[in-house]
């Protein structure tokens, strides 16, 4: 007869999986509250007690002995079996374990530190929060997880995997090494990000990580020579999120929520372009939402539509029609968006999608806008191409309208991007590869507030004007900096987006925006920071800008305000120490 060792914190579903196993044959042994559990429920268990003796120092030493870990680690050969029938150990084939729930605990006493800070509890000497963290940190669980991997034995560390064990024994363990290896290699997994999460506990942070499971695997990274390459879910993050029993380290905005609906599988940079997007498209939601208080245009449902290449918005815009959102996004940039991914947080209808395919394309023979297409032969429609549309939903109408020869527009839906507000941010830290280790900071998490901005200029700012600010400053925090961002009526004109210096930015955004074809007399800029001299706000002044949003703290901010004045144009701005939107580097 087999063994089965069963001891878990959550007893969910345990009752049923012990049964399972008592019909295929399997001795139950458990530990105290499990063997209870699962004693109550008609399951013929074995207390560990029995086989370890009495529990000592309240019950912590249990399943930490040798009788256990003799009978997980002992090979499955004619000496090791005999050696354990003398000392009437069990050989046990399977354990199921779980884990105290150390990450709850940590949240629960609000104990994630801020960026640069101890712990709070630490900081406090709170031996309440320690003492319950350190009572909830599982040291037999780990353990008897790694000796059940090593032992080679079947280790069900994950309730989900469960049904799959009983199906496969019940198969007769079919290919049984890779499916061993697949059930140890994610018990090591589950312990070392349990273990990294009581490390960046003890050490204020100072000590942490990146654990991840892969999810996706890419064909080639962003060049075809780069293998291999994919999205790896980040489950360390986990600490830093509100937890709750309904939905464990759920962030409903993560790429993995995002499922593909139709298309071929996302490229790395298909996946770095959603990511990006989604750090625009929460900005934008986030901004109109926290300013509807002074801002009337922002109490109407917002429509957001965003397009990027290359990671930076190439089109942007809202407005309180979906159509007109795709239309001005699209009209942003008609050459840049040609192959681009775009993301909207409603769902694509085929009139939508037929928007979004042929709205300012050419027709027949004549070109389009900017040269977004060449001519095209006589009698033929024009399509835009896209590598990426990204929605809450789409309607099967929209898929079949929308799709590429050889499914290369990915179709991506995820519905919580309906739902978008304040909330939506992503609060994660955010980790960069450098050569011999990371860097680590808090993410870009500001709200513009524009009730709390220092506002100058003798022309009051109109409501949608208001909703221009907000709009610019959404796009341009996001986007890789340095940035100067040009808006109008709800509309991204121009990005000059990575560039040495704030002249640069300026040129480049105004350039892109009548490349376009768009007159930027009268538009919004925004910077995302100071500018240092006034030969940027110059270059702004002479194409027509009449807004400006910036941050202050340039020695020369006098002067930046006194040119405003003297050329009609209003000037918002925040401290840099609190608002700087640089991002990317």
């Amino acid at each position: 007869m087999k063994t089965a060792l069963i001891s878990v914190y959550n007893k969910t579903g345990i009752v049923e999986f012990a049964k399972e196993l008592a019909v295929l044959g399997f001795k139950i042994l458990a530990s105290g509250r499990t063997a209870k559990v699962l004693s109550e429920n008609g399951v013929e268990v074995t207390d560990t007690a029995s086989l370890v003796g009495e529990s000592i120092l309240g019950h912590r030493v249990v399943t930490l002995s040798r009788e256990i870990h003799a009978g997980l680690l002992a090979k499955d050969n004619k000496e090791d079996r005999a050696e354990l029938e003398k000392l009437k150990i069990p050989f046990i084939d399977l354990v199921c374990v779980d884990l105290y729930p150390l990450e709850e605990e940590i949240a629960k006493w609000n104990t994630t530190p801020s960026a640069g800070a101890a712990t709070p509890a630490l900081q406090e000497g709170s031996s309440a929060a320690r003492d319950a963290i350190i009572e909830k940190t599982d040291i037999g669980g780990p353990t008897m997880l790694r000796s059940a991997a090593k032992g080679r034995r079947i280790v069900v560390c994950d309730p989900g995997d469960r049904q799959p064990v009983i199906d496969w024994i019940k198969a007769g363990e079919p290919d049984k090494e890779k499916f061993l290896d697949a059930l140890a290699a994610k018990a090591e997994y589950i312990v070392a990000d349990y273990c990294l999460a009581s490390a960046r506990y003890h050490s204020a942070e100072k000590f942490d990580g990146i654990i991840g499971q892969q999810i996706i695997e890419a064909k080639y990274g962003e060049n075809g020579w780069q293998q291999p390459s994919g999205l790896f879910a980040d489950k360390s993050m986990r600490h830093q999120m509100v937890l709750d029993k309904s939905a464990r380290y759920a962030d409903e905005l993560s790429l993995e929520n995002f499922k593909l609906v139709a298309g071929t599988a996302p490229s790395y940079n298909n996946l770095a372009d959603v990511d990006r997007l989604l750090q625009t498209v929460t900005h934008i939601a986030a901004g109109f939402d926290a300013n509807r208080p002074i801002n009337r245009h922002a109490t109407q449902e917002t429509m957001i539509a965003v397009g990027v290449k290359h990671g930076n918005p190439c089109g942007a815009a809202v407005d309180i029609e979906a159509s007109s959102a795709i239309k001005k996004m699209l009209e942003g940039d008609l050459r840049a968006i040609f192959g681009g991914v775009v993301m909207v947080n409603f769902e694509i209808n085929e009139e939508l999608a037929e928007v979004l395919l042929t709205h300012r394309m050419a027709s027949n023979t004549t070109p389009s806008p900017n040269g977004a297409t060449p001519p095209l032969q006589e009698g033929r429609t024009a399509r835009r191409l896209l590598d990426g549309v990204i929605a809450p939903s789409f309607t099967p109408s929209a898929i079949e309208l929308m799709k590429r020869k050889g499914d290369k527009c990915r179709f991506l839906v995820n519905p919580a991007l309906s739902s978008l507000n304040k909330n939506s941010l992503d609060q994660h830290t955010r980790f960069r590869y450098v050569r011999g280790g990371f860097l680590k900071q808090p993410n870009y998490t500001l709200i513009l507030d524009l009730a709390g901005a220092e506002m100058s200029g003798n022309n009051e700012i109109s409501e949608i004007q208001k909703s221009d600010i907000i709009l610019a400053w959404a796009v341009g925090s996001t986007s890789n900096s340095n940035t100067v961002t040009i808006v109008k009526y709800g509309q991204l004109l121009g990005n000059g987006v990575g560039q040495q210096d704030r002249v640069g930015c300026c040129q480049l955004a105004i350039k892109r925006s009548l490349d376009a074809g768009h007159n930027i007399a009268g538009a919004t800029a925004y910077s995302d920071s100071f500018f240092p001299f006034v030969d940027a706000v110059q270059v702004l002044s002479d194409a027509g800008v009449k807004i400006i949003f910036a941050t202050n703290g340039s020695v020369r901010d006098e002067e930046i305000k006194k040119f405003c004045l003297e050329h009609q144009i209003s000037l918002v701005t925040l401290p840099d120490k609190d608002a700087r939107g640089f991002f990317g580097h």
